[in-house]
């Protein structure tokens, strides 16, 4: 089978499919990230989250390739609780602001070095962790000191495949992505 190129493949730098290459763990924010960053209530003050589809597969896809995925958010909600374990997701911390604390606490735990994380987040919360990570992927819609620091901003909007994009880019350069998309093309035509 010939080697699979995702569209942004051309736009990805050396420098960043470097770093990309010796990731081992992701750890990701969820409000911004994983969703649109809006909250929803209904009238009877239920929370209610949109999450993308395509984020889920992208995420299942590094699971399946090994890499560790984790997830620290500053919220505390049923529906997160729901989706990580519906995904599969080992590790969720949630009602955490101090996200980097967080991801230090992670990563002792799960014995990764910074070097080999990734985080990905939108907004200043999310900041110290995404200067302590390898590598830092933001999204367009995130806030601007985040872009700045952030190695990677995506092209998807967060709750619109951002995460996808970012699980592309992993398995991209780790040589995965055309194994993890092979079952889903037809061998004969």
């Amino acid at each position: 089978m010939s080697e699979i190129l995702p569209p942004l493949s051309k736009h990805w730098s050396e420098t960043l499919l470097s770093k990309a290459a010796g990731v081992r763990l992701i750890a990701l924010d969820v409000d911004g990230i994983m969703s649109d960053g809006r909250l929803y209530f209904s009238a009877q003050g239920d929370e209610l989250k949109a999450f993308n589809i395509l984020d889920g597969l992208g995420l299942k896809q590094l699971m399946a390739a090994g890499i560790t995925v984790a997830v620290i958010t500053g919220r505390s909600s049923p529906l997160t609780q729901k989706r990580m374990s519906d995904l599969g997701i080992p590790h969720l911390m949630q009602g955490r602001e101090d996200k980097k604390v967080a991801l230090k606490e992670l990563v002792n735990t799960l014995d990764v070095p910074a070097s080999a994380i990734a985080y990905m987040g939108d907004d200043l919360p999310d900041l110290p962790a995404i200067q302590f990570a390898g590598l830092g992927i933001t999204v367009p819609n995130g806030y601007w000191l985040v872009r700045q620091h952030a190695d990677y901003c995506t092209e998807a909007g967060g709750g619109s495949g951002a995460v996808r994009e970012a699980c592309d880019l992993i398995l991209y350069s780790q040589g995965k992505l055309g194994g993890a998309l092979e079952r889903y093309l037809e061998s004969d035509k």
